[in-house]
């Protein structure tokens, strides 16, 4: 009774950390911003913003994103009207749950326990409840954060089975769900299954008959989705982002053919070409996910993805990661599943171009929480150990080290966070739509920098802009050298780069929108426009 106590504790601390001030920090992303709009967009008139029906890939500037979490943050639009908290609040809320879902996952596969309330599973309760890199994407609209949720969720029931062979269904359910959420969760899914399946061999062997069955309604299910990710959705994510995209392997395949006196021998072939070349790049993709400095120290590269001189774990998981390793190696037999999730979860991040990336391998840190657990037992169990007065000196020092590391990391997400990435996510748009509407310029164009990204999907989003107007009045762009689209133009409103010579003569009687380095200071500046972490983002012009 007293560890659920505790576990419930940490819940409600997981809570705090999650809910408190998700309407304003980080501000609203265009991600974000686009299933917010899409999903009214549904409810107001079945179509998505491109007047597509129902679908099951949103084509949201170009890059087919996942349908589901449109679909599930609907009802809460419907209840509370389109804004930021009714798209964040029902991601935030399975990211809590996660926490709960550790416990009893972590219950399931391996436990040590210390005394009648503190156990491996209570520990990683905790580890992922204050986890910076859960906190992340558990504050927002992240698909990835509820791909991992049915993830864990599909993983749970299938090791539960062994008590009830029913849940072999639900499990493979939830496992389905994942693919219909996040893009990484079609890779990692299905090897977290095959792991599953191949270290339950004989009760797999034994309970196949609902295996089966399980299987065959995830493939009922997951029907759909494979047939619209052979289409334009799965060779446009492709594309876009996959490994092959960059031509860096390729040319290099040239270079190093180029240094061999005869081009096209056989051994230039045999040695250089496209599968050794690019299967070393999705090497040391993947082994740079395992890097200390960006575990530890620095993160990812991308500044949404993290908080300033932060690594995606703490500095004390340092220590713990390595000593709950060997301890999950020493179990091996109970443990592998989580080992196996260890050597996985990278794998499709490492199929892109851009790595470490924290958001396409979120799933990654439930095995590394499941073993600084287990290094804070052995942590824990060698301080019990010691002599009174030392033992309460290495307590101590625990303590002040993990509140510490806790601590800081709080303050630089709630204080420097926002300034010090002050592009991480698109401040200030929400203060200049609400500027624009109050001085009511319909009758006027409205000439707004593109600098930002897709500033198109904020607007339509503040604006509530109605989604029937927009489907049959706007063009999507074609794809840019990153592969993505966008909307120049809708209504009053323009999108583009400011170039305040060549616009003021061109936009006369218009509002011009642009950033300190776009508006000369000799300009007609009505307001100055700041965001929410109290920087300066746009200068309004009346021309």
């Amino acid at each position: 009774m007293m560890e659920k106590r505790l576990v419930l504790i940490i819940f409600v601390l997981a809570v705090v950390l999650r809910f408190v001030g998700i309407s304003q920090t980080p501000a609203l992303n265009a991600d974000e911003a686009a299933i917010g709009y899409n999903a009214y967009s549904l409810l107001e008139t079945g179509k998505d913003e491109h007047g597509h029906p129902w679908p099951i890939h949103f084509e949201s500037f170009g890059d087919y994103k996942p349908g589901l979490i449109f679909y599930l943050v609907m009802p809460f639009i419907k209840l509370f009207g389109l804004n930021v908290v009714s798209v964040r609040f029902l991601p935030t809320l399975l990211g809590s749950l996660t926490i709960i879902l550790i416990y009893y996952l972590s219950k399931e596969i391996y436990e040590l326990r210390l005394n009648k309330y503190l156990s491996t599973s209570v520990l990683a309760t905790f580890l992922l409840a204050v986890s910076p890199w859960h906190i992340q994407f558990s504050r927002g609209a992240w698909e990835v954060n509820v791909a991992t949720f049915f993830i864990m969720l599909g993983t749970l029931l299938f090791l539960k089975a062994k008590e009830n062979k029913r849940y072999y269904v639900f499990s493979f359910i939830f496992f389905t769900l994942s693919l219909y959420t996040y893009h990484s969760a079609r890779l990692i899914t299905p090897l977290i299954i095959l792991g599953l399946i191949f270290f339950n061999f004989h009760r797999s062997i034994k309970q196949r008959k609902y295996i089966v069955i399980a299987f065959i309604v995830a493939t009922i299910l997951s029907a759909p989705l494979l047939k619209d990710f052979l289409g334009e959705a799965g060779l446009s994510r492709a594309s876009g982002v996959g490994l092959f995209a960059d031509i860096g392997p390729f040319s290099r395949i040239n270079e190093q053919r180029g240094e061999h006196q005869n081009y096209a021998s056989f051994f230039a072939k045999v040695l250089h070409n496209k599968a050794t070349n690019y299967g070393l790049a999705f090497l040391e993709n993947w082994g740079e996910h395992y890097s200390g400095e960006y575990l530890f120290l620095s993160g990812d590269d991308i500044e949404r993805n993290k908080v300033p001189e932060t690594g995606q774990m703490y500095l004390f998981d340092i220590l713990l990661v390595p000593l709950g390793l060997v301890v999950a190696i020493r179990n091996s037999r109970k443990t592998k599943i989580v080992l196996w999730w260890l050597l996985i979860a990278p794998v499709a991040a490492a199929l892109t171009f851009q790595s470490p990336h924290a958001l396409r391998s979120q799933n990654m840190i439930i095995p590394l929480m499941i073993l600084s657990a287990y290094g804070l037992f052995i942590l824990l169990k060698w301080a019990n150990n010691q002599k009174l007065q030392f033992r309460n000196i290495i307590y101590a020092f625990i303590a002040l080290f993990v509140t510490w590391n806790i601590t800081r990391y709080l303050h630089m997400y709630w204080v420097h966070m926002s300034k010090e990435y002050k592009y991480s996510s698109q401040y200030g748009v929400e203060e200049l739509v609400e500027y624009i509407k109050s001085r009511n310029y319909q009758d006027k164009d409205v000439v707004v920098t593109n600098r930002y990204d897709q500033p198109y999907i904020l607007f339509l989003f503040y604006l509530k802009y109605p989604p029937e107007k927009f489907q049959n009045s706007h063009l999507l762009t074609t794809r840019d050298e990153f592969g993505f689209s966008t909307v120049n133009d809708f209504a009053n409103y323009h999108f583009k780069s400011i170039d305040f010579d060549s616009d003021k003569p061109r936009w006369v009687n218009s509002i011009i929108v642009g950033t300190e380095k776009d508006i000369p200071d000799e300009a007609n500046i009505v307001k100055n426009i700041y965001g929410s972490n109290g920087l300066l983002y746009f200068q309004v012009v009346e021309n």
